[in-house]
């Protein structure tokens, strides 16, 4: 519609023969790259840009349904506001760091890091590819760490474009000029400039300390990273020893680390063992003293209520060794065995030599021979009894967790500081949450902190920090005092490049330096996703403009499940770095279930490709169920739905064709050609026309706040409500008149009533077209190419007012093409339960309707009469006393249970007292 008149003027173009789904991915997607529709426009006026930090899917090579949802909710956002006049900063990025990706490379190239290896340029893996068999650690090929980080590029690379391949066909609005790769140049710049300003800070530090660990995958894991599981074991019942002799019994599921035990602790309220508290006793086998201590998180039901404090065997060993300052006496290796030397704390002869038993043992093996030796001596008390316990593990890995003390680096998150704590806490209180019940997630998340985040991993794919060490006489490092880069000297690899003031001559070398090995963890990187995007601290005038026009940013949009891990990060860094939130809204999807309501995983092999239904149902399709679901809620794969959706595409491609190829045999024109449209609202004069005018004009003011809000399902569920209504029962009433067809009584309907309809049949289906873009971007591309040649692409139209057509309803209510609709439902009904045709003449009919009814029937009356084929008289009466009961009876029904249907009100306002059918139509042969 234009400024002055609201007039829509349609060039439309040779209507196809027929229509269909089909082949239109192909078909626009070429346009659309070539055209740049969805190209970010460089707008320099912050609230002219809407930016969205899109989340970069971690690039395992396994894609499954679940990638199109939350990706499709976005994208609905997008297209919204690109078509509500913002310039739409939309990029995509790919995780592509950190261990999955290792862990792909290793299984799929058949090989392992060795660091003590060099670079091969040569090298060639044993595999391509092993068809998803697992290849044991023993059998890959060791190889260089440059060699075995050119294979994670080289893998990353081929993995990228299948997921590219699949947001094409999708149809995601991305503009592809934006992409990144968080292993890439420019993020770890980014990441290793936020790194060093956090450290110049005090924010990042590093400190030996015991912390989470994995035996497997060899490295640290931090809180955000831990999985909770059910694992099996066996509660041993074992006597500690005071000096007479006496026992006090302790249950333990880890008598392997009897030797690293240093007290023995319960709760401070515990009659039981109040009076041994300051008491010493002696550990079975291995005859250490340690002292009995009060400490409030020992649970007095849990067990014999008194517990070993070992160092560590888990998370409340490590609280309890901090709060009692206990010694440290670790036992286990970072492989998961146990050391391979009797610790000094152990005297006892008979003592050292059980321990010399279980060096270099697995932890298995190690409790075997203990338990063994508890039997032996009389220690232990009975026979071991099953249990299973909640345990920490990785999220990727398959043993439990082991607490081992190492060097590592941390970033401050309000684990350790009440004022930071406070701080991040009120930043969750600015933040938008989509749905708001997500918010108190996050508020438990970061109330349950316990530690600063630990950000470094003991791995090889990922960004590294920028440090060095300086060595000293001896070549012991120096880890108070890094060497760091300058920032213009950023992206480095201290592995390979040199520190100012030295050479690489000097490299590992007494009076020299040494690289800091660690990478950073992925999330260390990827909660920098919105100044990554926006060029945050990049030199030049252009990124300069572009982070004060896009940042901070307006949307998130992720899953539910990393709210402690990226959500909260990102709000991390930003507080830290920019004090200030990394954007105004977060959007949170739900899981995707398969058919019997279990969540899609690839381990439970429910996973379904989405190609598969792309393929069969096409992506508008697909976008419609995913867009069906709303915000922070599960939703079952449905492929009923995306039935239902592929029809709604193709009847808007079939009723759009149907309203353009009206009137143009008026103007000598046939099906096939060209002409020009001018759909004014001011020709729109017909009460059933006002009618639809009013409705559309109250969807769009549905549809529009729904939209503003982040809420695609109601908004689709209000536009497609009647865009059925428009199809089903609009259409049906009006189309003789829009023809121009003369009644039943030879009487042609007038030019003004004939253009109305028309203009109101154009009007109705250029705004569904518009409605419908952000849902099935293909089929309404298609019929906006019908409508409106050389105009450009629908998805760059303005999002449809209300106003132009709340003046053009005239003041008309909805109701009348409501209840119009239901007259002409009333009308077929007879000849349904008749069982003859549709085409049947009706040569009288009596409908009795409620009052409210009956005046918008009366209004509509010739409309009704020739979509039901009335050919003889069509009486309206005031309803009785039974309909007003009936109807009084459903509204009290609806009133009390709010979910009621508007169908079980409507079928009761009309209804049909009496008829008389004529013949009906003689049957065509068949040829």
């Amino acid at each position: 519609m234009t400024d002055q008149d609201n007039t829509i003027t349609a060039n439309l173009t040779p209507l196809p023969d027929k229509v269909g789904v089909d082949g239109l991915e192909d078909k626009w997607r070429k346009t659309w790259d070539e055209s740049g529709v969805y190209k970010f426009r460089n707008t320099r006026d912050r609230k002219a840009v809407y930016s969205i930090d899109t989340p970069p899917p971690t690039v395992s090579g396994h894609l499954h349904v679940g990638h199109v949802f939350s990706y499709t909710h976005t994208d609905i956002i997008a297209r919204f506001k690109r078509m509500q006049g913002f310039d739409v900063f939309y990029p995509m990025g790919w995780d592509d760091n950190g261990l999955p990706t290792e862990r792909r490379v290793q299984n799929y190239y058949g090989v392992r890091v060795d660091t003590s290896l060099k670079y091969d340029p040569d090298f060639k893996p044993p595999f391509e590819g092993t068809d998803g068999k697992k290849i044991n650690a023993k059998d890959q090929v060791p190889v260089s760490r440059k060699n075995f980080i050119e294979l994670c590029e080289r893998l990353t690379k081929e993995d990228e474009k299948q997921f590219e391949e699949l947001w094409r066909s999708l149809g995601l609005s991305i503009d592809w000029s934006q992409t990144y790769h968080t292993i890439g140049e420019h993020p770890q710049r980014v990441a290793q400039k936020a790194f060093l300003r956090n450290l110049a800070r005090g924010e990042a530090y590093q400190k030996d300390a015991p912390g989470l660990w994995d035996v497997t995958f060899q490295t640290a894991v931090a809180q955000a990273e831990l999985e909770s599981r059910e694992y099996p074991g066996f509660y041993h019942k074992i006597a500690f020893r005071f000096e007479d002799g006496t026992p006090i019994y302790i249950e333990t599921t880890r008598p392997e680390l009897l030797a690293a035990c240093g007290a023995l602790i319960a709760n401070p309220e515990d009659d039981r063992y109040k009076q041994y508290f300051g008491q010493y006793v002696y550990s079975p086998l291995f005859k250490v003293k340690v002292p009995i201590l009060a400490h409030p998180a020992a649970e007095m039901d849990k067990g014999a209520g008194i517990a070993m404090c070992c160092t560590f065997g888990d998370v409340t060993d490590v609280e309890w060794w901090r709060d009692l300052k206990l010694p440290t006496r670790p036992i286990i290796q970072r492989n998961g065995r146990i050391i391979m030397s009797v610790p000094d704390w152990i005297e006892d002869p008979q003592g050292r030599a059980i321990f010399e038993e279980t060096e270099g043992k697995t932890t298995f093996s190690a409790r075997k021979i203990i338990v063994d030796h508890l039997r032996e001596s009389g220690d232990m008390d009975g026979e071991p009894k099953p249990t299973t316990r909640m345990t920490n593990f990785y999220e990727k890995g398959d043993k439990p967790l082991e607490i081992v003390t190492s060097r590592q680096w941390y970033l401050k998150n309000g684990g350790t500081d009440k004022k930071l704590n406070a701080e991040l806490i009120e930043r969750g209180n600015e933040l938008n949450f989509h749905p708001d019940f997500m918010h108190v997630r996050y508020d438990n998340w970061v109330n349950g902190l316990n530690g600063d985040w630990l950000i470094s991993r003991q791995r090889f794919f990922g960004v590294p920090f920028p440090l060095w060490y300086p060595l000293d006489a001896n070549g012991e490092p120096d880890y108070e005092h890094p060497l760091t880069p300058r920032e213009d000297q950023l992206p480095i690899d201290p592995t390979n490049d040199v520190p100012e003031g030295y050479d690489e001559s000097q490299r590992d070398q007494p009076n020299g330096f040494t690289a800091e090995k660690d990478i950073m963890d992925t999330w260390a990187t990827s909660s920098l996703t919105p100044q990554i995007v926006t060029h945050w601290a990049e030199p030049g005038e252009e990124n300069e403009a572009l982070f004060k026009a896009t940042f901070p940013m307006d949307l998130r949009p992720q899953g539910q499940d990393i709210i402690r891990t990226w959500l909260f990060s990102s709000i991390d860094r930003a507080h830290l770095e920019n004090h200030c939130l990394p954007w105004a809204n977060a959007t949170l999807s739900g899981w995707i279930l398969d058919p019997d309501h279990k969540k899609m995983s690839k381990s439970k092999g429910n996973v379904v490709v989405p190609n598969k239904p792309i393929k069969q149902f096409g992506a508008d399709a697909v976008r419609y169920w995913a867009a069906s679901a709303r915000l922070g809620l599960d939703a079952t794969y449905d492929e009923g739905q995306m039935k239902i959706g592929r029809r709604l595409a193709i009847k808007l491609l079939n009723a759009t064709k149907f309203a353009l190829a009206i009137g143009r045999e008026d103007e000598n024109h046939h099906v096939g050609s060209p002409a020009v449209a001018h759909w004014d609202p001011a020709d729109v004069t017909e009460p059933l026309d006002r009618a639809v005018m009013a409705k559309m004009a109250l969807v769009i003011r549905q549809a529009t706040n729904a939209l503003n809000s982040y809420e695609h399902s109601k908004a689709l569920e209000v536009i497609e409500s009647f865009f059925w209504q428009f199809c089903d029962d609009y259409i049906e009433l009006v189309k003789n008149r829009a023809y121009g067809t003369a009644d039943s009584t030879g009487k042609t309907p007038s030019e003004t009533a004939v253009k109305s309809a028309r203009t109101t049949l154009g009007l109705g289906l250029d705004t569904f077209a518009r409605l419908l873009a952000p849902y099935l971007p293909y089929a309404t591309e298609e019929v906006w190419s019908w409508m409106h040649a050389g105009e450009g692409s629908v998805h760059r139209a303005a999002w449809p007012k209300p106003e132009p057509y709340e003046q053009a309803a005239f003041k008309v209510s909805p109701d009348v093409l409501t209840y119009a609709g239901e007259a002409l439902a009333a009308l077929r009904k007879i000849k349904s339960e008749a069982k003859v045709s549709m085409k049947t003449p009706i040569l009288s009919v009596t409908l009795d309707a409620v009052d409210d009814a009956a005046d918008s029937i009366k209004s509509t009356l010739g409309d009704i009469a020739e979509a039901g084929r009335v050919v003889g008289n069509i009486t309206l009466v005031r309803a009785g006393a039974a309909i007003k009961a009936v109807k009084q009876a459903a509204a009290a029904a609806k009133s009390a249970a709010e979910d009621a249907k508007n169908e079980a009100d409507a079928a009761v306002a009309v209804i049909v007292k009496d008829s008389e059918l004529g013949e009906p139509p003689a049957k065509k042969p068949r040829k």
